[in-house]
């Protein structure tokens, strides 16, 4: 007889279904048989730029050490993080992605039947992450898509250990005020953790957008996530941090992997954080690539949510997972959303201008399809 071993696994992680990414374009060549070069991705917020060249030759500076374990402190990158954000280099915590230390987070503070609050259509991590420690997720009801971070205050009890926030929020592109999140810190208790994502923050130009490293010295239980997969382009080699207390941050040394972080990672993230051409650029392509598909989306009469990431979610009107399907056969990858209650919905990311017009053009077609041959109007 074969054994159950899903049976034999943690509570929490049977509940759990496996994190879905977004389709790769080599995948969907081979299921549909279409070239490669002919597809569009535009499903993962990934910059469209491609890597910055100043990154790519630290890259292949560190080919002739690969046989050499990196440095699990991340020292030089902790320097010029502190520089580059005015923060202590013993504050910081580097990860494979910021995802994995939100998962540390959650590991290092979560035990069976504790709480974690989050909102509804926010990141799929803060779920997945509970539920493996056998935590118990507290999902707060969205308000117009957003956090309702009243709500959340109230929906703290003595079981609570750790609220996350993402600002600006993933995938909905929602973002909030500085005054909202300044009386949010202010009621919460200081043994509950209250993590704020910001892993979009560098592409936002909005003068109300805070900044949360500031509330670090008077909330010691604030800690900030960024991440180098988005406007810095290293999504492939998986590198984010935090800062937090010096505290905090210890508590995570002591659960996070040996050289959690690669050699090429460690490398790439220090030059990146140098080259602000490339991060002007990026910004410029993004804002610019936002307006075009608001405007797309709305010559086609479809209501979005209007976002300050790299990406937006819009209203197909019907069915997102059939529009989606319907885009992947004109060889265009988005992002269903379902998953994230979200049914009707579509992410899109920001691409270069070649990338959005492909979508924008082949958009009228899916829908059309999607909704058995009628015109959507």
């Amino acid at each position: 007889m074969t054994c159950d071993f899903l049976t034999l696994a943690n509570a929490g992680v049977q509940k759990l279904q496996p994190y879905q990414p977004g389709k790769p374009v080599s995948e969907l060549a081979r299921e549909l048989g279409l070239e490669e070069a002919s597809i569009v991705k535009l499903a993962s917020n990934e910059n469209p730029l491609g890597p910055s060249p100043v990154v790519l030759d630290a890259i292949r500076a560190e080919f002739n050490d690969l046989t050499r374990y990196p440095d699990g402190s991340g020292y030089q990158l902790k320097q010029t993080l502190a520089r580059k954000l005015g923060v202590e280099p013993e504050t910081i915590t580097l990860g494979n992605g910021s995802n994995d230390v939100l998962d540390l987070l959650v590991r290092a503070w979560v035990a069976p039947g504790d709480e974690v609050i989050f909102s509804e259509h926010a990141f799929a991590v803060y779920p997945i992450s509970t539920l493996a420690a056998s935590g118990v997720p507290v999902q707060v009801p969205a308000v117009d898509y957003g956090h309702d971070l009243d709500a959340m205050a109230t929906a703290v009890t003595d079981k609570t250990r750790i609220i996350f926030i993402a600002n600006p929020n993933n995938p909905t592109g929602t973002w909030l005020l500085h005054s909202a999140i300044d009386a949010f810190l202010a009621k919460i208790p200081e043994h509950v953790l209250v993590v704020l994502d910001e892993a979009y923050c560098e592409y936002i130009e909005e003068p109300e957008y805070p900044n949360g490293l500031q509330w670090l010295n008077q909330y010691p239980n604030l800690v900030v996530t960024r991440t180098f997969s988005k406007i810095y382009g290293l999504a492939g080699l998986r590198i984010g941090f935090s800062v937090s207390s010096q505290e905090i941050a210890g508590v995570l040394n002591r659960v996070r992997q040996p050289f959690n972080v690669n050699s090429l990672a460690l490398a790439a993230a220090e030059k990146a954080l140098d080259d602000d051409e490339y991060v002007k650029r990026s910004r410029d392509l993004n804002r610019k690539g936002l307006a075009d598909l608001e405007q797309g989306l709305k010559a086609l009469g479809l209501d979005f949510i209007p976002s300050l990431g790299n990406f937006i979610t819009f209203d197909t009107g019907s069915s997102g997972d059939k529009v989606f399907q319907e885009l992947l056969k004109l060889g265009v990858i988005v992002r269903p959303i379902t998953g994230y209650g979200l049914p009707r919905h579509l992410r899109v990311s920001v691409g270069t201008e070649s990338e959005n017009r492909r979508f924008l053009e082949a958009l009228p077609a899916a829908l059309k399809s999607a909704a058995g041959g009628s015109v959507v109007k």
